[in-house]
C-alpha cells in the first residue's frame, strides 16, 4: 500500500501565533464590590497549598521557575498579602530549563517551546538535582504526579527510592525527611488557610496511556497499584478524608477544587478521529473487501459491524473527503480465529492467521456523542507512516495497520474514567460542604473552556492546541494565562464562602507561551 504522507494532511493546529504579554503579572488592588479590600471570615496569615503538577505550576512539560512563579497559588498569596497574607515559599527548581537530574543523570527532560510547527524540547541543559535536598519549609506543596494516596505516603520524599518508581523527585527536593509524608509536612506548619487540588492523576495517568492501566474498582490496596491505574473511589475518598481532617484539625479554613474530565484537554481533543484523507482508488477498493468481509462475518454471528466504508480520492482538490482511524479496542470480541477461517481461502494459512491476529479485536474510530473515541496528541506523528511490525500492504499506521491501544481512549475506557472521576467530584464536593470549604468546580470551568471558551478581560481562552491560550504545549497543564484563569475562580469560591472580596487578576497580564531563550523571561 503506498505510505501516506502524514506531514501533507495531518496539519493540527493553525500556526498563527497569537501575540501576548511578557510582562509579569500584575497585581491589581481593588475588589469585587469597590469596598475596602477584606479577608472577610478568613486568616490567609499562614497559607499552604497541597495537591500535584497544578498545584506547583507544570507548564510546557515540566517544572520550570517562571511557571511554579506564575502558578494558581502563588496567584492567590499575591493577592492575599493585601490582606494579611504572610511569606509564600516556593521549592524553586535551578532554571527556566526544567527537567531533573539524578546523581547527574537526566531523568526528567527540559520543558517545551513551539518552534513555529510545533512543539520541540528546549536545547538548554537541566541543572536541577534531586539530590540537593532545599531548606523548607515550603508553602507550596504542589508535587507533579503526586496521586491522592501519595499525600499520606511515609518516604514518598526518600532520594534512595526514586530510581526504584517507588518516591517522587519533586517532593525529595523539599521533604522535611525521607520519611516525611507531604500531609505531614503540610499540617506541621500550623496553616490557617489552605488550598487543595488533588485527585486528576488517580485517573490521569490511566488516559494517557490510552487506558494501559488497570481500573483498580474493588481493590483497597493502593500499595498494589501501578502508575497508570486508575484509584478505587472508595480508597480516594479515605484518603480525601483524611487529607482534610488534617488540614482542618487546628480550625484553618480552605479551599479545594474537583477534578476536571480529561477530555476536556487538547491532549485528547487536537487529533480527530477521522484524519485520513481519500485514499488511492486501489487501496481503498481493497480494504473495503477486506473490511466488508470482516463485517458480514459479524454480521452473521449476530455482531455489529466494525468497520466504514472507505471513501477514495476523487482527484477534485474541492471535495473533501475524512477517513477514520484503524484501531485496537481490547473491549471487542477476538474474533482472530473467525477471521483466519474466512481469510485462508484467499490468502493462505499464514498469511491469514497473521490478518486474523491484527485484526481480531479492531474498529475505525467513532466521533459519535457517546460513543467518541480520543487519539492522544502524542500519536498524530504516526498516522500514516509505515511500520515495520508488519508486511505492506497491511503497515500504514491508522489506516492498514491499526492504532494500537496506547494511541486511543477508546469509548469503554472513557467511560471508565468518567465513572471514577464522577465519584471522585462527589466525595470532593461532599466534604467540603459538610466541613464548610470554598468549592470551585474546576470541572465545569475547563468543559467552558473546551466548549466554546471564556471571555475575560477582552480575552477569550479556549482549549485548542498552540492558539487557544489556555493550555501549555504538552496539551494537560495550563498556560500561565489558562492557571490565571482558575485562580481568578478561586478566588470567586474564597469570596462566596469567607465574605472576602479579591477582584481577582487581569488574564491579560498573563502569557500564553513561553519563549525559546529562558534568558528572555
Amino acid at each position: 500500500m503506498k505510505m501516506i504522507k502524514n506531514n501533507k494532511w495531518l496539519l493540527l493546529v493553525a500556526l498563527t501565533m497569537i501575540a501576548c504579554s511578557d510582562d509579569d503579572a500584575v497585581v491589581v488592588n481593588e475588589t469585587a464590590d469597590g469596598l475596602p479590600l477584606t479577608a472577610g471570615s478568613a486568616d490567609f496569615s499562614k497559607y499552604v497549598s497541597l495537591g500535584n503538577s497544578l498545584t506547583a505550576g507544570y507548564s510546557d512539560n515540566a517544572l520550570f521557575m517562571e511557571g511554579q512563579a506564575n502558578s494558581f497559588p502563588a496567584i492567590l498569596a499575591s493577592q492575599f498579602a493585601l490582606v494579611g497574607g504572610g511569606e509564600f515559599k516556593i521549592p524553586f527548581m535551578n532554571d527556566n530549563v526544567g527537567g531533573l537530574l539524578l546523581g547527574g543523570n537526566l531523568i526528567a527532560g527540559p520543558r517545551l517551546y513551539f518552534n513555529g510547527s510545533g512543539p520541540v524540547p528546549v536545547s538548554e541543559i537541566p541543572s536541577t538535582e534531586v539530590s540537593n535536598v532545599l531548606s523548607g519549609p515550603f508553602n507550596n506543596m504542589g508535587v507533579p504526579g503526586a496521586k491522592s494516596y501519595h499525600l499520606v505516603a511515609p518516604g514518598y520524599g526518600n532520594v534512595a527510592g526514586v530510581a526504584l518508581g517507588q518516591s517522587n523527585p519533586y517532593y525529595v527536593r523539599f521533604a522535611s525527611s525521607p520519611s516525611a509524608t507531604v500531609l505531614g509536612d503540610a499540617v506541621a506548619q500550623n496553616p490557617t488557610f489552605f488550598s487543595l487540588w488533588i485527585g486528576n492523576n488517580d485517573v490521569l495517568g490511566y488516559a494517557t496511556s490510552g487506558g494501559a492501566g488497570t481500573n483498580q474498582l474493588g481493590n483497597l490496596n493502593p500499595a498494589t497499584y501501578g502508575g497508570n491505574d486508575i484509584t478505587d473511589p472508595t480508597v480516594f475518598a479515605s484518603v480525601y478524608s483524611t487529607i482534610l481532617d488534617g488540614l482542618t484539625a487546628g480550625g484553618a479554613k480552605g479551599v479545594v477544587a474537583n477534578i476536571p474530565d480529561v477530555t476536556s484537554v487538547p491532549y485528547f481533543t487536537t487529533v480527530p478521529t477521522n484524519p485520513i484523507p481519500g485514499l488511492p482508488s486501489a487501496n481503498a477498493t481493497s480494504l473495503n473487501q477486506l473490511f466488508g468481509g470482516i463485517n458480514a462475518a459479524l454480521a452473521g454471528a449476530g455482531l455489529p459491524a466494525r468497520y466504514v466504508t472507505l471513501m477514495a480520492d476523487d482527484g477534485n482538490s474541492a471535495t473533501v473527503e475524512a477517513n477514520p482511524l484503524l484501531i485496537v479496542d481490547e473491549s471487542l470480541i477476538n474474533i482472530s480465529a473467525q477471521i483466519t477461517a474466512a481469510l485462508t481461502p484467499i490468502y493462505g494459512g499464514p498469511t491469514a492467521a497473521f490478518l486474523g491476529n491484527l485484526f481480531g479485536q479492531t474498529r475505525h474510530a467513532s466521533n459519535a456523542m457517546g460513543s467518541r473515541d480520543y487519539i492522544v496528541l502524542t500519536a498524530s506523528g504516526i498516522i500514516g507512516t509505515t511500520t515495520t511490525a508488519a508486511p505492506a500492504p497491511f503497515n500504514t499506521v491508522g489506516v492498514s495497520y491499526p492504532m494500537q491501544d496506547s494511541a486511543v481512549l477508546t469509548a469503554d475506557e472513557t467511560a471508565q474514567v468518567k465513572t471514577a472521576t464522577d465519584a471522585f467530584n462527589a466525595t470532593i464536593q461532599s466534604l467540603a460542604s459538610a466541613k464548610g470549604l470554598a468549592f470551585v468546580d474546576a470541572n465545569s470551568l475547563l468543559n467552558q473552556v473546551s466548549n466554546g471558551g471564556i471571555t475575560a478581560n477582552n480575552f477569550t481562552v479556549t482549549s485548542n492546541f498552540v492558539t487557544g491560550g489556555g493550555f501549555s504545549l504538552d496539551g494537560v497543564h495550563p498556560s500561565p494565562r489558562g492557571y490565571a484563569l482558575i485562580a481568578n475562580k478561586f478566588f470567586e469560591a474564597i469570596n462566596a464562602t469567607y465574605g472576602s472580596n479579591f477582584k481577582g487578576v487581569n488574564i491579560g497580564d498573563y502569557r500564553i507561551l513561553y519563549p525559546q531563550d529562558s534568558a528572555n523571561f
